[in-house]
């Protein structure tokens, strides 16, 4: 009887996509930085899943993106699920508006990715849903070189 050993039955049995998992960082690649998730599976976080320096023997909290056929674990540092994410973005802005004593940041969809990733530690794909969202229920004004908290407009 041929018997094979198939590591995504492992793997779905310990881990689900969307998990949040303990990582350790071990090495970088071309591709991104190998994990160690859980003190058991490896798995990847691509460079455009890093929003912040990392470095080798870092440990840190990930998510699963997603379990390959292969068996293979790709990692985000952000929490998986449309709704997780934008509520978490959404959150960051908010809270960092309101913590300006200003009631204004220096920085719009127009803004550099850099900025974005460096202030925020998000995308800008990302940071532009999130404003969009403050926007569409008018918590937020978005003027030509700052968004302001609607409240505080004059």
């Amino acid at each position: 009887m041929d018997c094979k050993f198939d590591i995504r039955n492992r793997i779905s049995m310990n881990l689900k996509q969307g998990d949040k998992v303990h990582l350790t960082i071990q090495n970088e690649t071309p591709l991104g930085y190998n994990v160690i998730i859980e003190n058991e599976h490896e798995g990847l976080l691509y460079h455009d899943e890093v929003f912040e320096a990392i470095e080798e023997g870092m440990e840190g909290i990930g998510f699963i993106k997603n379990i390959r056929p292969d068996g293979k674990i790709d990692i985000s540092m952000r929490p998986q699920g449309f709704l997780k994410v934008i509520d978490a973005d959404v959150n960051t802005i908010l809270q960092r508006l309101k913590d300006s004593p200003s009631g204004f940041l220096m920085v719009t969809d127009k803004s550099s990715p850099d900025i974005i990733r460096s202030e925020f530690a998000m995308s800008k794909k990302a940071f532009k849903k999130a404003i969009g969202h403050l926007y569409r229920e008018r918590i937020i004004e978005i003027q030509k070189d700052r968004i302001v908290l609607a409240n505080t407009v004059t």
